[in-house]
Formats: structure tokens, sequence, C-alpha cells
């Protein structure tokens, strides 16, 4: 699995007639490659939730998103397999199917609801505005495969 993680003031997603807000937190841009599983939704659950990444009193990054009672809003967004290696056009093929994908995006939305931290998601396969108030900006990428 990949996720890009962003440091947020607040953000919002939009789909359809639905908006989905959260306040101080991590907006997690998240997809899901032909080789993930359980293990990979674990990892990464407990390594979001977990990552130092907020500031303390000194302004070191010390605390986590558990620590600071923020809030993630999770976005799935499969252009993260995206390779630009050849061409002008990127590849998906490393990016797993979409019912496959939608399982275990789902399975990894319920797993860091079981961390007690607020959760909101956009729509998996749904068109999406996403807006986004960088707190920072404090931008990481995660990718199992290298975990």
């Amino acid at each position: 699995m990949r996720a890009v993680l962003q440091r947020v003031k607040k953000a919002t997603v939009k789909f359809a007639e639905v908006v989905e807000e959260i306040s101080r937190g991590l907006v997690v841009f998240v997809a899901v490659g032909k080789e993930d599983d359980i293990t990979d939704i674990e990892w990464l659950a407990k390594k979001i939730v977990n990552l130092r990444i907020f500031e303390n009193e000194e302004g070191k990054f010390d605390r986590s998103v558990l620590d600071i009672h923020g809030e993630i809003l999770v976005v799935s967004e499969f252009t993260l397999y995206g390779d630009c290696k050849k061409g002008n056009r990127p590849d998906f093929s490393s990016a797993q199917k979409p019912d496959i994908a939608q399982q275990l995006y789902e399975r990894f939305v319920e797993e860091l609801k079981k961390f007690p931290v607020l959760v909101k998601t956009g729509k998996f396969k749904e068109n999406m505005l996403v807006e986004i108030h960088n707190d920072g900006p404090v931008t990481l990428i995660l990718d199992t495969s290298t975990k």
C-alpha cells in the first residue's frame, strides 16, 4: 500500500451531494497495490496514527495524531501507483483491481477506526474535490513495500 500523508489545519472532501470535513489532523491519500494484504493494512494504520509529526511546545515533531486528539480524512487514490518511467501516460498496472482494492481500502479504514481517532472518508471510485489547508506544510510518503 502507498499513502501520502498531509498534516492539515482542516480539510474537506466533496462527492455527489456529500461533504466530509475534518479539523486539525491528517489527510491520507491511500492506494492498494497488487501485492498488498492484511499485514500491510495493519502496519500502515498503526504507523499513521503513531507518526510523531505534530509539534510539541518546543517546536519539535514529538506528537502523533492520537496525542493531539486530531482527525483523519482518508481518500482513495489509485494514481499513487502510476508509473511514469516510460512514455507520457502513467502505467497503473501495479495498482490492485478495483473490486479487490475497494475491499482492502474499506478494511484499512476499519483498521484506523480501531484507534481513538475520528476517521472520515471520501468515496471509493468517485470523482472527488479535496480541499486541504496544509499545516507546515508537512507531507510524507509511506510505502508498505519498504517497511
